[in-house]
């Protein structure tokens, strides 16, 4: 059973040694599945809204990586939190260093993949943000977000490389 409620407050917030808050982010994705019912190699990822509404953009799913967690469990807590999904999180796509508009600070970034297993019809933050599955085109044009952008394409194409990989042991067999 998940936790309903998400954490709030920043008593537990981590900071790197120059002061910038550290935050810790998600790019939940899937495979889409073939009109046959099976699983395809499309990627799909999940966008949410921001609190204040899909007029401020979309993101994904991204907060404050606290003293009492691991760099992976804040990007799973945050997967759940705000967009209701579970999974399993994957290798690090990088750390980014990147000036935010709402409060003039420089903040310190880390994205990762999180592959979902399990999506919740209830989540802590259903009733102030919006979910949205869709391809990766789609989710590079609606986002918001530079270095989430550049976390996207990285993920991208560590599953372009993966799949060629897994095509040419299929012929080299």
């Amino acid at each position: 059973m998940a936790c309903l409620v998400a954490r709030s407050g920043r008593e537990l917030q981590r900071y790197d040694n120059m002061g910038r808050r550290q935050v810790v982010g998600c790019i939940p994705y899937r495979f889409k599945n073939c009109r046959d019912g099976s699983i395809g190699d499309e990627l799909e990822v999940l966008v949410i809204t921001s609190q204040k509404g899909q007029a401020r953009g979309m993101m994904f799913p991204k907060g404050g990586w606290e003293l009492d967690e691991s760099v992976e469990e804040a990007a799973s807590r945050e997967s759940l939190e705000e967009a209701g999904v579970l999974g399993n999180v994957e290798d690090g796509l990088g750390k980014w260093d990147f000036l935010s508009k709402r409060h003039g600070t420089f903040y310190e970034g880390y994205m990762f993949p999180l592959f979902v297993t399990k999506q919740l019809d209830l989540w802590p933050e259903k009733n102030v943000r919006q979910r949205i599955w869709m391809a990766v085109d789609e989710a590079r044009e609606v986002c918001r977000h530079w270095w989430m952008k550049e976390a996207l394409d990285i993920l991208v194409e560590r599953h372009t490389s993966l799949q060629d990989q897994k095509e040419e042991h299929v012929l080299s067999c």
